[in-house]
């Protein structure tokens, strides 16, 4: 059966993702109420954990129904299983670093994403309510139901082996990391450029980090000889693919460097993963790929494209399974939107969107995390997955909703446009229009296969080694050429100019 039919359906009813709470003592007791009484907030509880013997077996008020204390504490991952938990929220002030770590991985272990109540709330020695729950209230920023991805399943794909994660110390790496530590593989190899970043995340997943064991790789994946030892050494069998450079504006700025981290450092990716026998290899994309007119779009398009020719000789040879997964703007990421909002909010200042009327697909760290997984455990080779996202969200409906979520009056809030950039749309898509959306098995994701827009694979070696020569020359004027070239509908649209301020125009 399906994991996502019955007990783990991605929605119980209408009330939101199932929510194991953890504490029933007066915070966790409260914070089940008004989760039970406020359904906007996304969160269904189903469940309470406490290791007090006299609270297990009796149920909690929660307005119009009851909800059950099931167990204790160590129990977590059983019982997540058995009552489908997409969610599990600490509702323990004061949990020490060490517990919360173990139940991260047991809440992990059961495919489920962990929350917290803000630890400010037991200085503050008040009442939890659910109005301290404003961030886990993503749906109403996002326009739609967050959605629960992975199914304990994943596990069948983790458990036991040994896994790579490039990029790992970035937003949506350092999460998989997190995730795929929790479902118990034989090593977790974590690779970044970055020490600072791998020594934070070491610190954050084994509450130690002396930095002297195998788990942290420093390697840049543009240097192909360094990605063939690590593989050679390390011998992974699933990888993760996340690094990447990321930010539009300044990849149009300079391409060279867009397609040597992006597309040559794909490539390096994919032939030590054939060369050495790995079995599954995911790569992280981006909606932009889609019918590409930025830098951004059109480097990560070409990897795509480098993992959908070689799935076929893989396939052809029974070995390594090539996917990738398109994402969305990441709610929480660094350097996302959320965090660049607040940061203009607490300063004063105006808070800049490039057009009254620009739209984004958005999903949260959990459902990107959860989409990565999922993929690599459907994966038959050559698929892209794209997780269904509803409709775009207006930028400027999302800022109103920000406001009033940390209690601004939108009137107070000035917005600067800026205009388009260059590379920029107006409206974001998710799949290209020469491409098919298929569905999956998980009823809200989809995929597409090699066939789409783009070169074919027979002219596709043959100009990515004038694309690398011309970008290793940081050759800018010829590298765009050539994107134009291999991928024969890229072009960048002239940047549309809305450069006015004003306050909050009404009714948005």
């Amino acid at each position: 059966m399906s994991p996502y039919t019955s007990g783990r359906s991605s929605l119980s009813g209408d009330r939101g993702l199932r929510t194991l709470v953890v504490g029933a003592g007066s915070a966790g007791t409260a914070l089940v109420r008004d989760l039970v009484r406020t359904p906007e907030f996304g969160l269904n509880p189903v469940g309470v954990l406490d290791d007090d013997p006299g609270k297990i077996g009796t149920p909690l008020p929660a307005g119009e129904r009851t909800v059950p204390v099931l167990g204790p504490l160590d129990r977590l991952t059983e019982l997540a299983l058995e009552h489908g938990a997409h969610v599990v929220v600490l509702a323990i002030p004061g949990l020490p670093h060490q517990t919360v770590r173990k139940l991260a991985t047991a809440a992990g272990a059961a495919g489920a994403s962990v929350r917290y109540l803000p630890s400010f709330l037991a200085a503050l020695r008040r009442e939890v309510v659910g109005s301290d729950m404003r961030t886990l209230d993503v749906n109403r920023l996002i326009g739609r139901h967050e959605v629960h991805v992975a199914s304990p399943d994943v596990r069948s794909v983790i458990a036991g082996r040994r896994v790579l994660v490039t990029g790992a110390g970035g937003s949506i790496g350092s999460e998989l990391c997190r995730q795929v530590h929790a479902f118990g593989p034989s090593a977790l190899y974590m690779l970044d450029h970055d020490e600072s970043n791998l020594h934070r995340l070491q610190l954050d997943i084994w509450g130690e980090a002396l930095l002297t064991d195998e788990s942290l790789v420093i390697a840049d994946i543009r240097d192909r000889p360094r990605i063939q030892q690590i593989f050679r050494d390390l011998r992974p069998e699933v990888v993760f693919h996340a690094a990447a450079h990321k930010h539009l504006p300044l990849l149009e700025r300079h391409p060279s460097e867009a397609v040597k981290s992006n597309v040559l450092g794909t490539d390096h990716l994919v032939e030590a993963a054939l060369a050495t026998g790995v079995e599954r290899f995911v790569l992280i994309s981006t909606d932009k790929a889609a019918d590409p007119t930025s830098v951004l779009g059109a480097s990560k398009r070409l990897a795509e494209l480098i993992v959908q020719a070689n799935a076929r000789d893989a396939r052809n040879l029974g070995t390594a399974v090539f996917s990738a997964v398109r994402f969305g703007n990441v709610l929480g990421s660094r350097g996302s939107l959320l965090s660049v909002l607040a940061e203009q909010m607490r300063s004063g200042g105006p808070v800049t969107i490039t057009h009254p009327d620009v739209t984004r697909f958005f999903m949260t760290i959990e459902e990107a995390v959860g989409l990565v997984l999922e993929a690599g455990r459907m994966a038959q080779g050559g698929e892209v997955f794209v997780l269904d996202m509803g409709e775009p969200v207006r930028i400027v409906d999302l800022v109103h909703n920000f406001a009033r979520q940390v209690s601004l009056d939108v009137d107070d809030v000035e917005i600067r446009f800026t205009g388009l950039r260059a590379g920029e749309k107006l409206n974001e898509a998710l799949f290209s229009e020469g491409e098919e959306q298929l569905p999956t098995e998980h009823p809200r994701i989809f995929a597409t296969v090699a066939g789409g827009a783009g070169a074919g694979p027979e002219d596709l070696a043959g100009g990515l080694t004038g694309l690398y020569r011309s970008a290793e020359g940081n050759a800018d004027e010829e590298v765009r050429r050539r994107l134009g070239v291999l991928l024969p509908g890229y072009r960048t649209p002239e940047p549309v100019v809305a450069a006015v301020s004003a306050p909050y125009p009404d009714g948005f």
